[in-house]
């Protein structure tokens, strides 16, 4: 098979381009920490609410000191349905579904996850600002989805 000059040059060019856009989009996206997803915890769908952490919704202070909040996606709401987080500490965010695939977005934070059920999806975040933040869903869950909402207030200690 015969390659024109022109030809060989423009494959070379375009594997080179290639190489460069995927080793800037790799080095970029394990420095800003993304990391393919894998460990996933999974629980029984239908025994959520007597599966620790689930069993108890909400904000807890672990033996070492850092915070975890466990939250459970339910038909067009949220438990706990509000919640208190302190600024400036580092909240570990387990989230799961009882019913049907939704998500945990946090407006104005990177925090956005899938809340799926039989799954458990893990996000960490440290709010620098008190105030209070809306959660809502972004996954169409059904015909009242629109109402899909909570919010989280971020006080000081």
């Amino acid at each position: 098979m015969h390659f024109h000059k022109y030809e060989k040059i423009w494959l070379v060019f375009g594997v080179a381009a290639l190489i460069v856009f995927l080793s800037v989009v790799g080095v970029s996206a394990f420095h800003q920490g993304n990391t393919p997803s894998g460990g996933h915890m999974t629980i029984d769908p239908n025994k959520v609410r007597e599966t620790a952490p689930f069993d108890q919704p909400g904000l807890h202070e672990k033996e070492d000191g850092s915070y975890e909040v466990a939250m459970i996606a339910m038909a067009f709401g949220y438990d706990p349905g509000d919640l208190q987080v302190p600024v400036g500490e580092e909240i570990l965010f387990s989230v799961t579904s009882e019913d049907v695939t939704h998500s945990f977005s946090i407006v104005g934070t990177n925090v956005n996850m899938m809340a799926i059920p039989g799954q458990i999806n893990h996000r960490k975040h440290t709010f620098t600002e008190p105030g209070t933040y809306l959660v809502i869903c972004n996954e169409y869950c059904g015909s009242g989805h629109h109402f899909m909402s909570t919010e989280i207030e971020v006080v000081e200690q």
